[in-house]
Order: C-alpha cells, then structure tokens, then sequence
C-alpha cells in the first residue's frame, strides 16, 4: 500500500497549481524537459500503446514556426512562454506493440481497424498528455494548457510526412502570478459530477 502524499505535494499537483497566461523570464533546461517526460512516460494506456509524441518547442526558429498558428488569444502568453509542448497522437503506435507489449499480438488487433486506431491513439495521447502537465508540476514548473490553434497548419510544420497529429498545447515555465491570473473558477462538487452505483 502506497502512503498518501503529503499535503503541500497534493497542494503542488492539484490544488494550488494554476494555468498560467504570463510567464518569468526564467528558463527551462533541456534536462528539465528529460526529466519531466521520464516521469510522464510511466502513465497507463491501453496495452502499454504511448502513442503521445511531443515537440518542445523551445528555439526562437521553432517558436517563429509555430507562432502563426495560434489563435490571437494565445500569440502573446504562447511567445512568452519558455517552452510549448505541442502533444501530439502517433496513429501508427501500434507498430511499436510487439516491443511495448510483447506478451500478446497486440499489433494485430489494430492493422486495418482505423476507428480502433483513431479511437486508441487519440484517448490514450490525451491521458499521457495530462502526466506531462502532472509531471511538469511535480518538477515545480508551471503550465498553461490549450486548446486555440490551427491543428492542421501545426501538423504541416512539425509532423509533415508522418501519422502524428497534434491534439493540444502546454506552456510550461515559471508562472507569472502577479499578470494574467485570473482568480479560480469554481468546480463541480462531488454530487454534481460523480455518482457511486
């Protein structure tokens, strides 16, 4: 039995972690990122599939390449940002199976079945996507997830000749709190959102 993470821990991953849409001019090492992945990588999925991919962006070239497909709202906090990670869903995971999951044929439940495909890549990449923002938070940065970009000109800059999508952004870096922060929005309670059958 795993002991219950200390307080000021479940505080850092859950609930005084904020979205941030301003950023300090600190930077985020390349290790940083290596490190926040290492972490990420052990999520669960679907017959061990991990078929998120992610682009760091973190180069002026990169940055300028991604900057014409955001949407306006984003442009300014996303340039700002010392990182944006562009998570993205590998549609042909499956031919990593027989070396992520190899007691079983795996490959073969997928080969021709596109909604199967398109369905596993796209809910198991949007799991692994929120360990990264977990796993940044852990690490003691700071995200700023999103939606808000043009999906198909992301995927001719950065994906082009491959079976990668982009699915969403995560600015990640030191947050701001004193700009752009607004206070919290309410969440649904418990009876609102869960039931125990």
């Amino acid at each position: 039995m795993s002991d219950v993470l200390a307080e000021s821990a479940l505080d850092q991953l859950f609930r005084h972690a904020r979205t941030f849409n301003a950023w300090l001019p600190r930077d985020v090492s390349d290790e940083q990122l290596q490190q926040l992945y290492e972490l990420a990588r052990f999520g669960p999925t679907s017959a061990n599939a991990s078929p998120m991919r992610v682009v760091f962006v973190k180069s002026k070239q990169a940055k300028a390449k991604l900057e014409p497909f955001l949407s306006e709202g984003n442009r300014a906090k996303t340039m700002e940002a010392p990182v944006t990670a562009i998570i993205a869903t590998d549609h042909e995971f499956y031919e990593k199976l027989p070396r992520l999951f190899p007691h079983a044929d795996a490959r073969s439940w997928f080969v021709g079945n596109q909604p199967l495909i398109d369905a596993t890549a796209l809910r198991n990449g949007t799991l692994q996507g929120a360990y990264v923002l977990l796993a940044a938070r852990a690490i003691g940065l700071d995200c700023g997830p999103m939606s808000g970009f043009d999906q198909a000109g992301v995927d001719a800059a950065f994906f082009a000749g491959t079976a990668v999508k982009s699915n969403f952004l995560i600015n990640i870096g030191y947050g701001d709190a004193s700009r752009n922060l607004f206070p919290r929005s309410p969440r649904l309670a418990f009876d609102e959102a869960c039931t125990i059958a």
